[in-house]
């Protein structure tokens, strides 16, 4: 009980220092030049491939939903919302290849779990994606506050980055939120990260999620 409460005081304390240091900046992202095939990958990325009507009630789903669900903000009140909520969490970082733990951290850090968020920058909803990236490899009709199209771009260019830092967290952090070089942001993820530790999940699978924090 004593290291769950140190954990959660760490991840308030990392997320603090981070909205203090300029984390309300969150998603400054610059804009760059795509080879032209990565821009192709990723627009295969983001292709529409809906969450599966019955993905929510999978068997295998439900006691991740009973134990993430009492720890989203108040503000998500619906019980019937909240578990579409990490159902599409669950869903679409598995389809990237992520750790959910990871993405509910992300969306802690940089929007609060609001959906409509708009940062100084113009990142938008619950992944704090900036709108370029739907000029870059999306349509001009996608809008960055529905929650699938937020969490399906979110997931896309956070599994990018990694890709392209071979797997280093910290860095790959760094780029997703704008702020590489500075370890404000990379720290409040991964401290985030204890909140949303997921008691069910194997211990190797723990072990390595820690490692590649480092």
């Amino acid at each position: 009980m004593i290291g769950r409460r140190h954990r959660r005081l760490a991840a308030a304390v990392a997320a603090a220092a981070w909205l203090l240091s300029g984390g309300a900046q969150a998603g400054a992202q610059s804009e760059e030049q795509l080879a032209p095939s990565v821009a192709a990958g990723l627009q295969r990325a983001i292709a529409d491939h809906p969450v599966p009507p019955d993905y929510v009630d999978r068997a295998d789903l439900q006691p991740w939903l009973a134990e993430m669900a009492p720890r989203l903000p108040a503000r998500i009140a619906d019980a019937r919302d909240r578990r579409e909520l990490l159902a599409t969490i669950h869903y679409e970082a598995q389809r990237a290849g992520l750790d959910p733990q990871l993405v509910l951290a992300v969306m802690q850090v940089e929007s609060g779990f609001k959906k409509f968020a708009v940062s100084t920058a113009d990142a938008r909803g619950y992944m704090q994606v900036m709108p370029f990236w739907v000029r870059q490899i999306g349509k001009p009709d996608q809008n960055l506050f529905n929650l699938r199209t937020n969490l399906r771009y979110g997931c896309t260019i956070l599994r990018h980055y990694l890709d392209r830092e071979s797997g280093d967290l910290y860095r790959a952090l760094g780029r997703y939120n704008g702020s590489l070089g500075r370890p404000e942001y990379p720290s409040a993820v991964v401290a985030a990260m204890h909140r949303w530790q997921y008691a069910a999940a194997p211990a190797a699978a723990r072990t390595a999620a820690t490692v590649s924090a480092r």
